[in-house]
């Protein structure tokens, strides 16, 4: 589980073929913290599992399966790409953001970026994530917990602040992109359950 407040930007190490999939290096760009072998860490918003037992400085190594990188943005890094990173809650945790699980819902396109003024992204989302989308509700772009100002029938509008600009790779991105999107899980389950009652 996590917040959605982005703790560091990291950067594409290595992306080594495996079986599997693949296993993903980052560099953590110091980083303070330092994860133990098993630990979750949100990566681009998607969890994931560290697979080698590391010292501070090092980079965190990931296996992702193909499933995942079907699912989501991480099929498409190179090395060199910025993602962002931030590790599991804690009971002390404070809660700026909102309950974000990294269980990516899909992956959207950048249709538009007003980088004027009031700085706007625009997304076109998958059609089963819409429902999801509320106005002044949670999104979770990227890994970054953001709030909803304008939904429309198949895409969403997200204004962002200065901070989040300089503290994530949001502001790198540019119409065509793919962005991990994750709904709020408390509106996910109001929505399951309501399309249920309906059946």
């Amino acid at each position: 589980m996590f917040t959605g407040l982005v703790q560091a930007v990291g950067r594409v190490h290595t992306m080594e073929p495996q079986g599997f999939g693949l296993r993903l290096v980052i560099d953590t760009a110091g980083w303070a913290h330092v994860p133990t072998l098993g630990d979750s860490i949100c990566v681009g918003g998607v969890c994931l599992t560290v697979a080698v037992e590391v010292k501070h400085g090092q980079p965190l190594a990931f296996d992702v399966v193909h499933e995942t990188l079907t699912k989501t943005t991480l099929g498409r890094l190179r090395a060199g790409d910025r993602v962002n990173l931030e590790h599991a809650v804690s009971a002390s945790t404070l809660m700026g953001g909102h309950f974000v699980q990294g269980h990516v819902d899909g992956v959207g396109t950048v249709t538009a970026v007003q980088a004027e003024g009031d700085w706007r992204l625009s997304i076109a989302a998958p059609p089963a994530l819409m429902p999801m989308m509320i106005s002044k509700g949670s999104v979770c772009v990227e890994g970054v917990s953001l709030t909803l100002a304008e939904v429309g029938p198949a895409q969403i509008t997200i204004a962002l602040i200065p901070t989040t600009l300089d503290k994530t790779t949001l502001g790198a991105l540019k119409p065509g992109d793919g962005v991990n999107l994750e709904a709020d899980m408390l509106v996910k389950a109001v929505v399951a359950t309501i399309q249920r009652m309906k059946v």
